[in-house]
Order: structure tokens, then sequence, then C-alpha cells
């Protein structure tokens, strides 16, 4: 019996992300991707968006799985520690087996950044955020989630588009071509002068891109979360079903809420967004947002307003005792 086990893995070099987020705004206010609001609710500085990481493992899981993983390819991740820009980020590959493997990234000083899964369809193994959801428990009382529920769906009538000058709003004010001058991890069939030359024939859409299309009208048809507050991405799901997707072509987005949890700082929302070409199902995302309940200035009241009529509710509810 060896003393030591050993389980093979590939990495990538270390890089620099890039904060493009800073002047990111929604419901008139800026998020925490803005210094002075992360400051204000205690971060050290303003987070690096979760899914520009995801760049970093395309050559690494292209390497073993080839064109599939650009067209049946799923990443999908929680987050576990924040990224400022200047720190330096190596992304992980390991435990490969048939269409199924491990990964995780870390800074340089060994921190995690996170860790999930990676695989290949069409039949996909359980994914990280398979198994997270179904460890969830329900949520005992949302205050800013509150007029959510499972199954609320969102139908948008209207395609969406990602060209290479199009500012995508203000959930994400810079551009692909802007994304393409700083994106970690480069490919010429990213790009408008030889996206001709992929597989497919037309440029792709980077695989931290897709999160950006699939909120892109998010501002427009929100889900009716009370504002103002703030969110983070906790947990991120990217599953490609009949890929990949393409740089100005039109897709319709269909949003789900799928679960609503809680902790002791954030109430989280699982949305899984659909994304149509057509009738034909070409890709999922999955986002959990948890918003920081500190955020809402509100929520102290509102909380004990809640637990004082879940209070009442519970004392009209017990039979009294015969007279």
């Amino acid at each position: 019996m060896e003393p030591f086990s050993f389980k093979p893995f590939i990495c990538g070099d270390f890089r620099q992300p890039r904060q493009m987020l800073n002047a990111q705004t929604y419901d008139g206010h800026s998020s925490l991707h803005d210094d002075k609001m992360a400051a204000d609710l205690g971060f050290s500085g303003a987070p690096i968006e979760g899914p520009t990481h995801f760049s970093q493992f395309v050559p690494l899981l292209f390497h073993i799985f080839g064109n599939r993983w650009l067209e049946t390819g799923c990443i999908s991740v929680h987050y576990q520690n924040m990224v400022v820009e200047g720190e330096e980020v190596r992304a992980f590959v390991g435990d490969v087996a048939g269409n199924n493997c491990r990964i995780w990234a870390e800074k340089r000083d060994g921190t995690p950044v996170l860790s999930g899964t990676a695989s290949i369809g069409p039949d996909h193994p359980a994914s990280e955020l398979d198994r997270r959801l179904q460890k969830l428990r329900p949520a005992d009382q949302l205050v800013i989630l509150a007029d959510l529920s499972v199954g609320m769906v969102i139908r948008e009538d209207q395609p969406v588009i990602m060209d290479f000058d199009q500012n995508m709003g203000d959930m994400y004010p810079f551009t692909l071509n802007d994304k393409l001058q700083s994106i970690t991890e480069s490919s010429p069939w990213y790009t408008r002068d030889e996206g001709n030359t992929s597989p497919w024939g037309k440029p792709v859409i980077p695989l931290e891109m897709i999160s950006v299309l699939t909120y892109y009208t998010a501002q427009e048809n929100p889900l009716p979360v009370k504002t103002p507050s703030v969110g983070l991405f906790a947990d991120q799901e990217i599953k490609l079903i009949k890929g990949p997707l393409f740089v100005n072509h039109p897709y319709r987005l269909e949003r789900e809420v799928i679960a609503l949890s809680e902790s002791r700082r954030v109430e989280s929302n699982w949305v899984r967004t659909s994304v149509f070409d057509g009738s034909e199902l070409v890709a999922e995302c999955i986002l959990n947002s948890a918003i920081l309940k500190d955020s809402y200035a509100a929520y102290a009241q509102e909380a004990a307003e809640i637990a004082y009529q879940r209070q009442d509710q519970d004392n009209d509810s017990k039979p009294s005792l015969p007279g």
C-alpha cells in the first residue's frame, strides 16, 4: 500500500483578472463592485465578478475535452473568497473521470477562490450546484425576498444579442471588445477578425460573457426583490446544451426561481435562466444571488414585524380552553 495518495491535476499560469464593474449600477445605486460601497458593507475591496475566473479554466478543459467542451460543457462552482484587482489567481483541474472532473482556483498565497465541477454532455453527472441545491433547507423568514416564490417565471419577449461594440447596460457597462482587451485567456475564435476560423464558422461568445448575456435584460424585467439592497454571486453554473453561443446572434431568455434560502448574513434567490435559439434550448445558467441583509436599511424593522405577525397567527390557531 502506498503511504501517500496522489491525484494528478493540471493547472494554468497565475493571472491578474481585471475589475470591469466599478461603474456598475442597479436600482439607482452603486453595486458591491464599487470601492466605497464595498467598504461601507465591511469588505476589504471591491470584488471582481465571479464568472471572470471562468476564462482561466477554458484552455484546461479544452485540452481535456476538445471542441465538446465548447459545445456541451458545464461549469458549476461555489464562490469561496473574493478577488480584488491586482491579486493573482491560478485555475486547477483534477480528478478527471470520463466526462467529469473537479475544478478549483486559488490565489498565490493558497487562499481558495472557488471550487466545483466541470463536465461535458449530453449526460452530465450531478454538478456542484445540483448537490448544493439538494442540501438547501427551506428559508424560515424572508424579508428582502418576501415577494418571491419558487416557480416564479419571467419570459422575455424581445431577443437579446451581444455584438462586439454593444454596451451591455448599467449592470455591465462595457462591450465585448472591451472585455477582449482584458480577458485572462484570449482566443482568435472570440474576435471579429478571426472568429470565422472557429469550427462553427463564426465568432464564439467567451464563457464568462454568457453570464453577461443572460443578465442583460434583468433590469427591464426584474424579480420583485426589495430595494435598495446589494448582492453578490455566491454560486453559479453555466451549461451549454447545444453550443457554442455566438456573437451577434439573437437568443430568447426565460428566468425561473428554482430555490430560496438564507443564512445569518444573506437572503439568496436561485434563478435558472434558459437560453433559447428560436424554440430550441441551447444553454442554461443557474445563479445564486446572495443579498446582504445589512444592505437593506429596513431589514431589522420588517423582520421584527413579520415575526410579530407570525406569532399572532400562531396564537390565533391555538385551540381555546372550554369555559
